[in-house]
């Protein structure tokens, strides 16, 4: 496994330290400033811990720590102050078809025996008129909801 070794410069402590006593910031971008502070092997830290220690105090995981130290040596000081941009790709449940399906059937009679729609018969009349294979009650909600279509009306 490779060590990586933080040396900051003055200029770099000054402005990690600035992150974590004045301003608002992100409360990732403040964690990675103090890490990198106390991880700093530089002539400028007067104090040197090590990553168990700051583990600890941070309540933060060793593979953090970790982490912080390599995109700090490879990429420098903004890339670890950063968050890692994400590589997942989430698919859409719900195509603009199934939401005009959706929207006609809550605008429209709900079954015999009901006073108006529930998320669950929405979402059961779905799947039995086969305009979905499944669909949960909470993704016909967020649906509704970004119609600005309710329900309760």
């Amino acid at each position: 496994m490779n060590t990586y070794k933080v040396t900051l410069t003055h200029e770099e402590r000054n402005q990690l330290t600035e992150i974590t006593r004045a301003g608002t910031h992100a409360a990732r971008k403040v964690i990675h400033a103090l890490i990198l502070l106390n991880v700093d092997r530089g002539q400028y830290n007067a104090e040197q811990q090590i990553n168990e220690e700051i583990s600890k105090v941070l309540k933060i995981g060793m593979r953090t720590i970790d982490r912080v130290k390599k995109r700090f040596v490879e990429e420098g000081l903004d890339a670890a102050l950063k968050m890692a941009p994400t590589s997942r790709e989430y698919d859409k449940l719900v195509d603009g078809d199934m939401e005009a399906h959706l929207i006609a059937l809550a605008c429209g009679e709900p079954p015999k025996g009901y006073a108006r729609w529930s998320l669950r018969l929405l979402s059961n009349k779905l799947v039995e008129l086969r305009i979905a294979e499944s669909i949960s009650y909470e993704t016909v909600r967020r649906t509704l909801k970004k119609t600005n279509l309710s329900l309760g009306r």
